[in-house]
């Protein structure tokens, strides 16, 4: 008899074989005599060593009485303990998100049945280890018995069958190890699966008790909403019946006029009252023309000896210029000239930054205010003044204020210089005005681009002949100016007005160099 078996056999044909020599040596027990000379070992029949081991594990039965071998019902089979534990941990970090409270407790139901699932499975899976021990200490006994029985070569297969128990005894001891340490490690997880399911009913509670919150907010909001359209409905209807009356009362008085005048009497009286307003608005005009040619001629005849004279209309969009009225004044260009805003009420003046030339162009801060020249010439100073205020530019108020409702409005410009240089191209460029930013572009490409700030500048360029009612000055900022032209003066006028309403609505004043803040444009 051959033991020269791995250590994963099949124990059921093991427990049959030695059953089989159990039998074997009961049966002849009566013939065999140990150390006398007659013996009879023929007559032993050897257990067979073809043995075939299937699996690599202990088998499921039970030894009954008479050594009778009972299969035992197979265990259904379930998921391995690491991936339920696995897949049930990956759910739980799922519920740091926000979850309804349907989903919240289907996991809380999921989690509870996990955990009695991993209590039932703890539970029979201890008693095949249980068994396997008693299988096993049985075995050894059979084989401690059968050793007294036999000697010579089949004493030292039962010793090698011995042996091999024994192995197979530490290696199920070691097992049963591994089995303890995984039962542990299932413990704390299905410890922590409880602690994760009684977090998830306290979310679920707290997330019961903000449904409730919302929903009687929801409730109060549209128990105000429709308190609030019931008002507004019975204030609209008292209104409704209000402007009803008063239209009823238009009618009937419309009617009784029309009873007491005739329709061609009425015409006739509207285009009278037409007529007489056009001749108030022909009769103050000429009025204010009046003024100004007595107040020129009270001039001259105060100042005979004057060399040089403004010329030009004294309004936004023109340009005023000094000329000398004799032929033997000093050449212009060759005098020193500065210009003044003068405030009609004060007399106080305002040096106006780089206008040194005899020719200027009023903006926008020079409305209303009187314009004054200082020309310096052989040691000799001239001093002369608008005749009024400087009058605004028609209609241009009211095209701002439209324009002021668009989110940017763009221009078409010439660079004349940047830098104080003289710009190289004279293309095409575009000039964008925008609520937050002033923008300089070619195309696609933009060769300034600034948000309103304290340290750009802007405003009409100071001389530079007669286009200078079109042009201004425009420093985006430090080390980057412009001096840039536009198809018309109203154009200009308007970009400057439009930006610095812009900018004070983001709390900056735009001016020129040198200029205090005003109030407005």
């Amino acid at each position: 008899m051959c033991f020269g078996l791995p250590l994963s056999l099949n124990w059921q044909k093991t427990a049959l074989n030695i059953s089989l020599m159990t039998k074997t040596t009961r049966a002849f027990g009566n013939t065999i005599h140990f150390g006398n000379t007659f013996h009879k070992e023929a007559f032993i029949r050897s257990v067979s060593s073809d043995v075939d081991f299937l699996s690599n594990r202990f088998p499921n039965y039970k030894i009954g009485a008479n050594n009778v071998i009972i299969d035992l019902e197979e265990q259904p089979e379930v998921p391995s303990l690491k991936e339920i534990v696995a897949i049930e941990t990956v759910q739980l970090v799922e519920q740091q998100q926000r979850l309804s409270v349907r989903d919240l407790t289907k996991r809380f139901e999921n989690g509870l049945a996990t955990a009695a699932k991993l209590s039932d499975e703890s539970k029979w899976r201890g008693v095949p280890s249980l068994e396997k021990h008693v299988l096993l200490k049985k075995l050894r006994d059979l084989l401690e018995m059968l050793r007294g029985r036999v000697v010579g070569r089949n004493k030292n297969e039962v010793d090698r069958a011995i042996s091999m128990v024994e192995a197979l005894a530490v290696q199920l001891t070691q097992r049963e190890g591994e089995i303890f340490l995984e039962k542990e490690e299932v413990r704390k997880l299905a410890i922590l699966l409880k602690k994760a399911s009684e977090d998830a009913q306290k979310m679920v509670e707290e997330e019961k008790a903000n449904a409730r919150m919302e929903i009687e907010s929801a409730r109060a909001a549209v128990r105000r909403i429709e308190q609030a359209i019931h008002e507004q409905e019975q204030m609209s209807g008292s209104m409704k019946k209000q402007d009803q009356e008063e239209l009823m009362r238009e009618v009937q008085e419309a009617r009784r006029i029309k009873m007491l005048h005739q329709p061609s009497r009425v015409m006739d009286m509207e285009h009278e009252l037409q007529a007489l307003r056009l001749q108030l608005v022909e009769k103050t005009c000429y009025s204010i023309k009046l003024c100004k040619e007595l107040e020129m001629n009270k001039r001259q005849r105060e100042n005979k000896s004057q060399l040089y004279e403004l010329e030009g209309i004294e309004s936004l969009g023109s340009c005023l210029r000094v000329s000398s009225q004799v032929d033997s004044s000093t050449e212009i260009s060759s005098c020193f000239i500065q210009w003044y805003r003068v405030q009609p009420e004060g007399s106080k003046k305002e040096l106006i930054q780089g206008a040194t030339k005899s020719v200027y162009a009023p903006e926008p801060f020079d409305v209303g205010q009187f314009l004054q020249v200082d020309i310096e010439f052989s040691d000799q100073r001239e001093t002369l003044t608008t005749i009024g205020p400087i009058d605004p530019a028609a209609g241009l108020g009211s095209f701002v204020e439209a324009l002021v409702r668009k989110p940017e409005t763009e221009f078409n410009v010439v660079v004349l210089q940047m830098n104080g240089s003289d710009y190289p191209s004279n293309s095409i460029h575009v000039f964008h005005v925008g609520k937050l930013r002033l923008k300089l572009s070619k195309g696609r490409t933009a060769k300034a681009k600034e948000f309103y700030s304290s340290s750009m500048q802007l405003c009409g360029v100071r001389g530079g002949g007669n286009a200078a009612a079109q042009s201004l000055f425009w420093q985006a900022k430090k080390g980057l100016s412009f001096t840039i032209a536009f198809e018309s003066a109203r154009e200009r006028n308007v970009a400057i007005m439009l930006a610095r309403r812009y900018a004070f609505d983001c709390n900056v004043v735009l001016a020129g160099p040198g200029d205090r803040s005003h109030s407005g444009t």
